[in-house]
């Protein structure tokens, strides 16, 4: 018997002993203490955004309409695809800090800046012709040009996502959480603070509510960078090496599958966005329906968040080659998770039409709002269903299925019927076939297979550090 199946054996005997609720209460532990700032962290970086639309809203609705147009079509668009990509990276860091190849996390982290860069960097041209791009689309013309100016705005943003969300997915996997929630916290302060400067006391307007954006998001990524580059990080960062850009296609292809997994989600919602452009007084759709977005948007932040760290729970069991604290890792999170659902449940039901005048002071666009927050209640709970669970690719095509092929035509149809509730019930079926199906998915996998496949993707990706490496790869 060799040493990796004694101590995966040593491993289940203690599993074994603990009893249940000994071992809900202990797992819940380490999932919160990775999840909290975890979650501060999604929630402040998505409420920058949202705080600047609630600011756009106070300058004129055609502000807010564009911005609502662009945050919910084109930024969610560039931030699904990131989002996505960099989930390769928490996935492969966790698992190597569960294993112990620290040094491997840095090398990671790098590869992931190289391959998000360059993907941003193909994605510039959607920022620069932005008004064509909507013209073509048939999108109303004062709306067209009203976006056309403020994505020139976006394009730092597109950036700062390539190194923030990176950053973010590699310390949280050697659980330097409370760092992450700092700093992201610190920089939503700062950019309320800023936005108000700007634009209600010196009402510099548009200029005003973007330019908070830009310095309070790199505030964020100067921090962190410091805090990697000080010293900060001594067993994961090794310096810059030129093994960043070895082995890079096996790396690209799990970015892919994981871009591809949160794209096929942030996009389904954003065609129904562009689809509320083409209703009778577009204005009021697109600013109604990217405010109930924004909502849900937040609290799938929040879902993201406590999902992250379990993904980081599951891998670093995964490292071990414990496959039953995985698996009972992903109930505790699911269970944990719907609760949260609940709770966001009951307060959209409850303030819905109070939370509306956050973004605007049109009774048009809040009652608007107002007609959607049961259908709105209902995405919220279901999206607090944990998904992904190291299945990438299955994930893609259960998404692919239930939001294009039933949730899209559903919604389609019924927009011309019942308008702006009918895109909201489309989106809501999908919703539904897509969680009742990875429900499944996720109570059949095979742990023990995913235990052999992560020692084998390890295997795959290691490279040996020794003094001599290490000294022949740094980047002078």
């Amino acid at each position: 018997m060799d040493n990796s199946t004694e101590e995966r054996l040593l491993l289940l005997e203690e599993f074994d002993r603990e009893g249940l609720k000994k071992r809900v209460w202990n797992e819940s532990k380490k999932l919160w203490r990775i999840a909290f700032p975890g979650i501060i962290a999604r929630v402040t970086s998505f409420g920058m955004i949202v705080v600047t639309q609630l600011f756009m809203g106070h300058i004129s609705e055609l502000d807010l309409a564009a911005f609502g147009l662009q945050q919910s079509i084109l930024l969610r668009f560039v931030n699904g695809i990131l989002i996505g990509m960099s989930s390769a990276t928490e996935t492969l860091c966790g698992q190597a800090y569960g294993a112990g190849q620290y040094h491997m996390m840095g090398i990671y982290l790098q590869r992931s800046w190289i391959i998000d860069g360059v993907t941003a960097t193909i994605l510039l041209p959607l920022f620069i012709f932005t008004t064509p791009i909507l013209r073509l689309i048939g999108q109303e013309e004062n709306i067209a040009i009203a976006a056309g100016k403020i994505s020139i705005w976006f394009i730092p943003i597109l950036y700062y996502f390539v190194f923030s969300l990176t950053i973010q997915m590699y310390l949280q996997a050697q659980q330097k959480n409370k760092i992450v929630g700092w700093f992201s916290a610190s920089s939503f302060l700062v950019h309320v603070l800023l936005s108000w400067l700007f634009v209600i006391k010196l009402g510099f307007g548009l200029a005003g509510a973007m330019s908070a954006f830009i310095i309070s998001s790199w505030l964020l990524v100067i921090g962190e960078f410091v805090y990697i580059f000080g010293g900060w990080c001594p067993n994961t960062w090794k310096g810059f090496t030129k093994a960043a850009f070895a082995d890079m296609i096996p790396l690209v292809k799990l970015s892919i599958s994981s871009g591809v997994m949160i794209c096929l989600e942030l996009w389904y919602s954003s065609i129904l966005v562009l689809l509320a452009g083409y209703m009778k007084n577009a204005t009021v759709a697109i600013s109604a329906f990217s405010i109930c977005l924004n909502f849900n948007g937040w609290e799938f932040m929040v879902c993201l968040g406590f999902l992250g760290s379990s993904c980081v729970r599951i891998s670093n069991e995964l490292g071990r080659g414990n496959a039953k604290a995985a698996k009972f890792s992903i109930k505790v999170a699911l269970v944990t998770s719907i609760i949260i659902g609940i709770i966001f449940w009951v307060l959209c039901m409850l303030f819905s039409r109070e939370m509306s005048y956050l973004f605007t002071s049109s009774e048009e666009i809040a009652e608007s709002v107002s007609r959607l927050h049961v259908l709105l209640a209902f995405s919220m709970l279901l999206n607090s269903v944990a998904v992904g669970a190291g299945v990438q690719s299955m994930v893609a095509f259960v998404n692919l299925g239930s939001y294009y092929a039933i949730g899209l035509p559903v919604g389609i149809l019924l927009g011309y019927v019942a308008h702006l509730q009918g895109l909201w019930i489309g989106l809501l079926s999908g919703v539904v076939v897509q969680t009742l199906v990875l429900s499944y998915l996720i109570w059949k996998i095979d742990w023990n297979e995913q235990v052999n496949k992560a020692s084998e993707r390890l295997g795959r990706f290691f490279i040996e550090t020794t003094k001599g490496s290490d000294e022949s790869s740094n980047l002078s």
